[in-house]
């Protein structure tokens, strides 16, 4: 029994040491991204597809940032809800009259293809598109003026198939919302940078996937991805698959984060991660090594914190604190206070575990099972 203590102490201390390492090189991938050079004053039509569902903390914010764009070429901006009743419509409607210059289009229709509600709202709101060059975004996202004219110069290089965004955590002013976007900016930012730099991972998110109209058709439109609970992810392979580049924006977006409790932030990062874990079950494995606070920890404990386990929790510690400060510098990111970095990493660690334990994830207020490839079905 000591034995297998001493070889499970071990083990986990050598996974931490490698979460230092990998910890450290991350924090050396985190710089400035370059700009792209804007679109010209007269750029090509643009329909911005929101798909709306219910007020959610800061909607009328991010909506507002769309309707402020400095962009030269046609812009139309269509918000699509399931039901006249939904309270997002009378935001969308209230910032249209402020902004009565923009060409808005509003599409109420219950109607569903699909398991996935988002999908289904955009299989809808698609048959009203002006324009050839399309930008999706969720709902809890802001951006900055330049947004559209930067997407749409990305969008534009050659063998660029579809545009995607980084996003950083926004975070309302309570413990979870913290938490949340602490979670996204410590967690998420560096190991996407990092993933791709190493060529481990091939991202397209929600926050916003920009393609053209043809691109979309050539993928087998919405219609493909209503049964996946990914579906920017199967948009992004989609589009790989058919031979072109999926390209990282420069613009980094912001997130909204709320949080009405424990158990509503367990419910959202579980989703995530069974989601990932489903997508790529041998990268998820492997992406343990991410956690090396966590693992420091537990190896310390199981070797009666041995000098050489503390020196590797120490800087297991300082590593994370140093990413987190780079990341603040690079990115003017004021997610959460640092001295809550160590207990965001250890809640970080048991969703993980948690994760390997059940296939069924709550979105929007249902529970669907999930299915290998991220396939839903509701429960």
């Amino acid at each position: 029994m000591i034995l297998l203590e001493t070889l499970f102490g071990w083990g986990t201390l050598w996974l931490a040491a490698a979460g230092v390492v990998y910890t450290i090189l991350a924090t050396l991938l985190i710089r400035p991204r370059l700009v792209a050079k804007p679109s010209p004053q007269d750029g090509p039509g643009v329909t911005l597809l929101k798909p709306l569902h219910l007020d959610e903390q800061g909607l009328e914010e991010n909506l507002h940032s769309f309707f402020e764009q400095h962009y030269g070429g046609p812009l139309q901006i269509i918000f699509g809800v399931r039901s006249q009743s939904d309270p997002a419509l009378r935001i969308a409607r209230n910032l249209h009259k402020r902004f009565p210059q923009c060409d808005v289009h509003f599409v109420v229709d219950p109607s569903s293809d699909g398991i996935n509600p988002k999908v289904a709202n955009l299989m809808n709101m698609l048959g009203h598109a002006k324009h050839e060059f399309l930008i999706l975004s969720d709902s809890d996202i802001a951006v900055s003026r330049d947004y559209v004219r930067t997407i749409v110069a990305e969008l534009s290089s050659p063998n660029v198939g579809a545009v995607t965004c980084m996003y950083r955590g926004d975070p309302a002013a309570n413990l979870w919302a913290v938490l949340k976007a602490m979670h996204i900016d410590y967690a998420f930012l560096p190991n996407v940078v990092t993933g791709t730099a190493l060529g481990l991972a091939a991202p397209c998110f929600g926050s916003t996937v920009a393609l053209r109209q043809s691109t979309l058709g050539e993928i087998g439109g919405f219609k493909a991805m209503s049964r996946h609970l990914a579906d920017d992810y199967e948009i992004g392979r989609a589009v790989r698959d058919r031979g072109y580049d999926v390209k990282i924006s420069s613009i980094v977006v912001k997130h909204s984060c709320s949080g009405e409790g424990l158990s509503d932030l367990v419910r959202h990062e579980l989703r995530w991660a069974r989601t990932v874990r489903l997508l790529n079950g041998p990268g998820y494995l492997g992406s343990v090594v991410t956690h090396a606070f966590p693992l420091a920890v537990i190896a310390s404990g199981a070797l009666a914190f041995s000098v050489t386990s503390l020196l590797i929790l120490a800087g297991a510690l300082a590593a994370r604190l140093c990413l987190a400060w780079r990341i603040r510098a690079v990115l003017g990111s004021q997610a959460g206070p640092l001295w809550l970095l160590p207990i965001r990493d250890l809640l970080s660690f048991g969703v993980f575990l948690a994760s390997f334990f059940g296939n069924s994830v709550y979105w929007r207020g249902t529970r669907y099972l999930t299915r290998a490839g991220g396939v839903l079905a509701q429960q």
